[in-house]
């Protein structure tokens, strides 16, 4: 495991992530409880890509319950369906808004999130949890933190199995 997350100084979002997603991979090698590796990620994501906030929803008794999160509070219970981690959960897939004021039905837990990503981990080919990470600013996610955050689920589901 990792004692220290090294934070790269590049302005290369893509250079951070290849940095970032290493030091992650040492964080949850050997850890086998899987909050304990959540909360590391959330920190991990929020601190080296100064994220607004970054938390994970897990999937208990048919809703979204709020997990591990780096930022300020957070809705507790999201239903199936319901703002963007909902309906990412449902349609089992990436959600990617740069405006969530334009996203119909998007819950706002934050009136200071602008736009958001949420992506989906599966176990068994199921929806476990919800990845989901907000900025404050427009338009603020592009490809590149589609295809890096793809690279955390990844992770993730190894340790979900």
């Amino acid at each position: 495991m990792a004692e220290e997350l090294i934070i790269s100084t590049s302005e290369n979002k893509s250079e951070k992530y290849d940095i970032l997603i290493l030091q992650i991979e040492a964080l949850v090698t050997g850890e086998e409880d899987m909050i304990a590796n959540l909360a590391n990620i959330a920190s991990a994501l929020r601190y080296t890509m100064n994220f607004f906030w970054v938390g994970f929803y897990i999937v208990k008794d048919n809703q979204l319950v709020l997990g591990p999160f780096q930022g300020p509070i957070a809705c507790t219970r999201i239903q199936k369906g319901k703002g963007v981690c909902g309906t990412a959960w449902e349609q089992k897939k990436t959600i990617l808004v740069p405006d969530v004021d334009q996203f119909p039905g998007h819950i706002a837990c934050s009136s200071d999130s602008k736009s958001e990503i949420v992506l989906p981990a599966f176990k068994n080919n199921e929806v476990a949890l919800i990845l989901d990470v907000d900025s404050d600013q427009l338009n603020d996610f592009d490809e590149v933190d589609r295809e890096n955050l793809t690279k955390v689920i990844q992770i993730i589901e190894g340790f979900l199995k």
